[in-house]
């Protein structure tokens, strides 16, 4: 399976439509470990103050440098209430690896912060070791860095660690690097405990660090790619935050053509009646997924509502 070509035009007028759409979430990070960013319809927006691609809110941040080996794959994956929606961007495997620290690292001034006013703060790299994202926090209260510094060259989780006690009520910006660009998420942490909230925010789970992976299992990425982050066009019967809505038979309509544009063509004929071919690069479990998204869409356009919900969906995609 392999993503079709397209031109970097392309990819970038892709890109730029979706960032003018309020309906579109992004996310950055890799299994385990991700930043989102999202805003309201009438959130006033900021345009970044050099050529990337994107926006700043009082929440949150999106940067995009999109390289011409970029590639959107559009792709469902069944889940228990009907299916899950994205565009995964992604980049070859050779060359979406980031620098992969395992502690707790200083880096200095964030001089490619997305927001002039946040340049002058100190970038931590919380060494999380992953493939093709850094996961960072920046500071510029002078008290903040002396408690960052003060695990620098140790692992996050370590217990001797001095910072983990402290992240929650420091409530740093966190800023999640890719190849591709950058999310940056100003709002604060919630507590232990606490539900995602609205808006921009991050999750860190080391119990699904540990497995190593850069996706899901049920994410069918094409093989030698690396997605780095996504798009998340508005769902045809969820709202950004998972909740129920009336089935939008537009939403619906509009990530079909995106599936047929950048979707994998094999996969799209499997999920639309057609065979396995005879020596196809789709897996059978990919294939069988497209096949129960298949049949659950069939039933929401048919009026149809099938129980399950937001965190059963969740739940889903984390253990996959």
């Amino acid at each position: 399976m392999q993503p079709s070509p397209t031109s970097p035009d392309a990819v970038v007028a892709l890109l730029r439509e979706a960032l003018a759409d309020p309906g579109t979430a992004w996310s950055l990070g890799s299994f385990g470990a991700i930043a989102e960013f999202m805003r309201d319809p009438d959130e006033p927006v900021l345009a970044l103050p050099d050529d990337r691609l994107g926006l700043a809110t009082a929440r949150g941040a999106i940067a995009l440098t999109p390289s011409s080996d970029l590639r959107p794959v559009a792709y469902e994956t069944a889940v228990a209430s009907g299916w899950n929606h994205a565009i995964a961007l992604c980049l070859p495997e050779a060359t979406c690896t980031m620098n992969r620290r395992t502690v707790v690292t200083e880096l200095g001034p964030d001089r490619n912060a997305a927001r002039v006013e946040d340049r002058d703060g100190i970038l931590f790299d919380l060494g999380l070791g992953l493939l093709a994202v850094d996961a960072c926090v920046r500071v510029r209260d002078p008290e903040a860095v002396e408690r960052l510094r003060a695990g620098v060259g140790m692992p996050l989780f370590d217990r001797a660690n001095p910072i983990g006690p402290h992240l929650v009520a420091m409530s740093p910006h966190r800023v999640f690097l890719a190849r591709a660009g950058r999310v940056e998420v100003y709002a604060p942490i919630p507590g232990s405990g606490g539900t995602s909230p609205e808006g921009p925010h991050t999750h860190v789970l080391p119990k699904l660090l540990r497995s190593g992976r850069t996706h899901a299992a049920t994410t069918p990425i094409p093989a030698g790619w690396v997605p780095c982050g996504g798009l998340h066009p508005a769902h045809p019967y969820k709202d950004m935050m998972g909740e129920r809505i009336a089935f939008d038979a537009g939403r619906y309509e509009a990530f079909q053509k995106m599936l047929d544009h950048w979707g994998d063509p094999e996969l799209v004929a499997i999920k639309r009646g057609g065979p396995e071919a005879p020596g196809g690069t789709v897996s059978t479990r990919h294939a069988q997924g497209a096949r129960r998204v298949a049949e659950a869409q069939a039933r929401y356009l048919r009026g149809e509502i099938i129980e399950g919900s937001a965190s059963d969906d969740e739940d889903a995609e984390a253990t996959a």
